[in-house]
């Protein structure tokens, strides 16, 4: 299993728009429709990582937690699927359904978001303010597969807690570590 880190988009930049359809509804979604009053949580997974599979559940879970609270979630695949079929639009409906995906789950097929981004693997995580300002890229927590930690969340629901209470967040953070994107 290759092990690709994030690369840690500069803190501060502003949150790349975009247009694509949702495997999970029946739409086209933009950030400003994806986006929390109070930050906007945007990451980049895929079906089939092994990484995403050890965290989804803690994800679905983060997202429930602070929906609540002001904090909106998007999910974008941006993986080639004539290469890797298992993450085409169809079966990402059905993972979102098998996960219970509430939250839009966008399918990147020119690859143009993830470039934008400057998202590297599955699954990088980039938390943005209200001003939707980058203020958190990095991993979700230290667990990875076969590593015996368990999955927490910690590193992200400190960031997103950091927004919620107003708190001083650490500009030195971790990348994630995961499966590299697909790239065509």
């Amino acid at each position: 299993m290759a092990q690709t880190p994030s690369n840690m988009l500069a803190l501060g930049t502003k949150a790349p728009d975009f247009l694509l359809p949702a495997t999970n509804f029946n739409t086209n979604f933009n950030f400003a429709e994806c986006k929390g009053h109070k930050g906007t949580v945007v990451l980049f997974i895929c079906n089939h990582c092994p990484f995403v599979l050890h965290v989804i559940d803690e994800i679905v879970m983060i997202a429930n937690d602070y929906r609540v609270q002001g904090i909106g979630v998007v999910a974008i695949s941006s993986n080639d699927i004539v290469k890797y079929p298992q993450d085409s639009p169809e079966k990402m409906a059905d993972f979102a359904l098998e996960n219970k995906i509430d939250f839009p789950y966008l399918f990147d097929e020119s690859q143009a978001v993830a470039k934008a981004y400057d998202a590297a693997c599955t699954p990088d995580f980039y938390l943005f303010n209200a001003e939707d300002r980058l203020i958190y890229r990095g991993q979700l927590d230290d667990s990875r597969p076969g590593n015996g930690i368990p999955v927490s969340g910690s590193d992200l629901r400190n960031a997103i807690d950091s927004i919620i209470y107003n708190r001083h967040l650490n500009e030195v953070q971790k990348p994630s570590i995961g499966c590299g994107i697909k790239w065509k």
